[in-house]
């Protein structure tokens, strides 16, 4: 496999920030697209939102204060659906000329979390995800970060997962949800600002 070189396009971004989801409003709101959800409210929180781009995702770039220098946080949400995400995350890495993937974070949704836990991950396996799967086969490389944001396993069995991520929560626990939103947008500013391993000496004991 092929070791991971991207032709640097653009002006270098500190971070790119990639929130996993399906496009279309009938996605809206669904346990599937909490990634999808995060980098919008980063966006917001900056003065800014998506907006589409040549790259198959909808993207924003946002000056993010950090003791009086600004750093650049580009983010983006792919309009590819889920199983194909990584045909937009290649060609964004190398718009924003991420030369090394722990400056890639990838948010998106984690059956094998319970509801609302956060939890931050450099590389490792990819827990069945599809989305992540088709990263790493564009990449050739898993060696990115993730936030990860719970969202239980199916009750009782009685559900598959394919159709549990894709429906949306009861009232209470998309409450849950829009609080663990709020906690994966500040791990992703604090590994723009400290680093991976910051973020998870921080936010994986919090969520403990």
């Amino acid at each position: 496999m092929p070791a991971f070189r991207p032709a640097r396009t653009g002006t270098p971004a500190d971070l790119l920030a990639v929130g996993l989801g399906n496009p279309g409003p009938e996605f809206e709101a669904t346990l599937h697209n909490v990634g999808a959800d995060v980098v919008a409210l980063l966006a917001a929180r900056h003065g800014s939102s998506l907006k589409m781009s040549r790259e198959r995702a909808r993207t924003a770039e946002v000056r993010v204060g950090d003791d009086g220098h600004d750093l650049r946080l580009a983010l983006a949400f792919p309009q590819t659906y889920m199983n194909d995400s990584g045909m937009a995350v290649a060609p964004l890495v190398r718009r924003f000329g991420i030369a090394s993937l722990d400056r890639l974070v990838v948010v998106h949704d984690e059956l094998d979390l319970p509801v609302g836990a956060v939890r931050v991950k450099m590389g490792g396996g990819l827990a069945g995800h599809n989305g992540l799967r088709s990263i790493k086969a564009h990449l050739h490389s898993q060696d990115f970060a993730r936030v990860r944001i719970g969202i239980g396993k199916p009750p009782g069995g009685k559900e598959r997962g394919a159709e549990h991520v894709l429906r949306v929560p009861a009232k209470r626990v998309r409450a849950e949800l829009q609080v663990s939103i709020e906690v994966a947008a500040d791990a992703v500013e604090c590994i723009l600002r400290a680093g991976v391993a910051a973020a998870q000496n921080l936010f994986n004991a919090q969520s403990d």
